[in-house]
């Protein structure tokens, strides 16, 4: 994960470096050579992610591509925050880690879970959570599309809210393999315990805006980011309302960057019209620079 940009790009190998440094251990190895289930551990995920974004990001700003909004879903707001400036990515690999330190330990193994709810409008679903709250906590964690929500909460309970959203119209439901059940009041400890490390880092103010999992909404000072990453621990990531966000404000371009397509695949479907971009590698870099050069001449 990683290596292709790395072996090409200066810049991006001092991501690597970087990360390295600020955690103790070769991050950059665990990345390249690592097995799939120490990766897997969030506290190496969380990192690992983050770093190979902020390298691909680097390379891209090689090649003259600089954003003019950013937004990150769940551990992508780090790497937004870190694209405009209001982090340094040593800063944010440290805290990132902690993140899925903290957020492993909330809730014991087997005591949370997640699905996904597909085929069933936002609204609908948040009311199979709500039908099921007598059991236990269980609520929207992903707001990703029109027919596409996560739940988070106490195994009962979102078992209890997967047949609530079946009865309800759900095309499918399907029960996520996660180390812990993000995004919901269960991860609580997490969020208090992030707040503090937040707190003691500074912020700048972003370079550009950024659009917040919290709020869907811009931002554009150090302050207001810090609060947005607390807040975001315990509250469900609102990407369809950050797309239409950016979309009313007039973007029409969307590039996704680090591992997977799977943004581009909801920015289709929240926005019809809007071009949307993965970049992982060099390959997918090179066919971003060439479909823009060619729309742009």
């Amino acid at each position: 994960m990683g290596k292709e940009v790395y072996d090409a790009f200066s810049s991006a190998r001092e991501a690597f470096v970087q990360a390295d440094d600020a955690l103790g251990f070769s991050l950059s190895k665990l990345c390249f050579r690592g097995t799939e289930e120490n990766l897997r551990l969030t506290w190496n995920t969380q990192p690992a992610i983050l770093t190979v974004s902020v390298a691909i990001l680097r390379a891209l700003r090689d090649r003259g591509f600089y954003p003019n909004l950013v937004a990150g879903h769940s551990l992508g707001e780090y790497s937004a925050l870190v694209c405009a400036g209001s982090l340094e990515l040593p800063d944010a690999v440290r805290l990132v880690r902690k993140r899925g330190q903290y957020m492993q330990e909330a809730v014991p193994v087997g005591k949370g879970a997640m699905a996904a709810v597909l085929g069933l409008e936002p609204a609908l679903v948040v009311e199979a959570c709500a039908e099921a709250s007598d059991i236990g906590i269980v609520s929207p964690a992903n707001m990703n599309s029109a027919d596409q929500t996560v739940i988070a909460g106490e195994a009962e309970a979102v078992r209890a809210a997967c047949e609530n959203a079946k009865r309800k119209g759900a095309k499918r439901v399907l029960p996520l393999s996660v180390s812990a059940p993000f995004h919901c009041e269960l991860m609580a400890p997490a969020r208090d315990r992030l707040a503090k490390d937040i707190h003691s880092l500074h912020f700048n103010n972003l370079s550009v805006p950024l659009v917040t999992n919290v709020d869907a909404v811009a931002i554009e000072d150090g302050a207001s980011a810090q609060d947005a990453l607390i807040r975001q621990v315990c509250s469900p990531v609102r990407w369809m309302e950050s797309v239409q966000y950016l979309t009313t404000a007039g973007v029409d371009t969307f590039i996704e960057i680090g591992p997977g397509k799977v943004l581009c695949g909801l920015v289709k479907k929240i926005a019809p019209h809007a071009r949307a971009f993965g970049v992982e590698g060099i390959k997918s870099m090179e066919a971003l620079a060439s479909t823009i050069s060619n729309a742009t001449m």
